[in-house]
């Protein structure tokens, strides 16, 4: 059976509300994803995973249900005024219902606990960055204040990054080989590990390379404009701090490229390799 659902906050902000329906003419109401009555074998597609219902979303997967949000929001709207249906959940559902699998994004748990914690490591920098701005401009007497804050954050965005190391070396089979490959794996180099356990979490490596460099945003030259064409923008900027980190030098559109096709080769080959170990047939290897 498929569920579909709009996951959307509550008027008054005191959590998340979410609508769901089988037919999408029954619809229902419930504020945990949780309570979604799915079991094995069921797929439940949603408009977006708040990273504040993560352990609802897992409770879900758990259960032998399969979870997926779509990749692409603006498609919702785009399919409603197709439809003519006016701007309402229940519309906004429908239009889901429409909408190919091919734009949704099926999630695991690895997915939706290294998710957690790489918002939150984003959090962090954001505040860095934004008390390194307000120290250009402050006052001698606040200075010292706001030096203080930045050192405490970035404290803190070190201790979450071997946090997100850790759990990417325990989640991800391949990751302490391209670590080691791409020349990371020992001190000093913990930023770096952290865009690649960044990588690895948003970027699906099994898929064909030109896939891949599409979903970085790594755009070939056209005539064409590019205003249109989308990319994952978290993954663009993981890619290039880890590029950065590796060349010791800002990085070319070629540089990044190069880093991610060196990544796609080796992640490859260890899958081509542990499938040939596990004598799985060539047909069955996901490409």
């Amino acid at each position: 059976m498929r569920f579909y659902c709009d996951v959307h906050r509550k008027k008054d902000e005191s959590g998340f509300r979410i609508t769901y329906t089988t037919d999408g003419k029954s619809f229902k109401h419930i504020d945990d994803p949780a309570e979604i009555p799915a079991g094995p074998g069921d797929r439940v597609y949603v408009d977006t995973i708040p990273v504040m219902l993560t352990d609802s979303f897992i409770q879900l997967l758990r259960k032998g249900v399969e979870v997926y949000y779509l990749r692409r929001l603006r498609l919702v709207k785009q399919m409603r005024e197709r439809m003519g249906l006016p701007k309402s959940t229940k519309s906004d559902i429908k239009a889901m219902m429409t909408i190919e699998c091919k734009w949704y994004r099926r999630v695991d748990e690895n997915f939706l606990e290294m998710r957690r914690l790489i918002s939150t490591y984003r959090s962090i920098e954001r505040t860095k960055q934004q008390l390194e701005n307000q120290l250009k401009a402050a006052s001698p007497v606040a200075q010292e204040s706001l030096r203080r804050l930045v050192r405490q954050a970035q404290m803190e965005k070190g201790m979450l990054a071997e946090v997100i190391v850790e759990e990417a070396r325990r989640r991800y089979p391949y990751f302490d080989y391209i670590a080691e490959e791409l020349g990371i794996s020992g001190e000093g180099h913990l930023m770096a590990r952290e865009a690649l356990a960044e990588l690895l979490t948003y970027v699906d490596f099994r898929k064909p390379f030109a896939k891949v460099r599409a979903y970085l945003g790594l755009f070939r030259k056209s005539r064409k404009s590019k205003k249109n064409k989308k990319f994952s923008h978290v993954a663009r900027k993981a890619l290039n701090r880890l590029t950065m980190a590796l060349i010791n030098d800002k990085p070319t559109q070629r540089d990044e490229e190069a880093t991610a096709f060196r990544i796609w080769l080796m992640f490859r080959f260890r899958q081509e390799t542990h499938e040939r170990s596990e004598g799985i047939p060539a047909p069955q290897r996901q490409g």
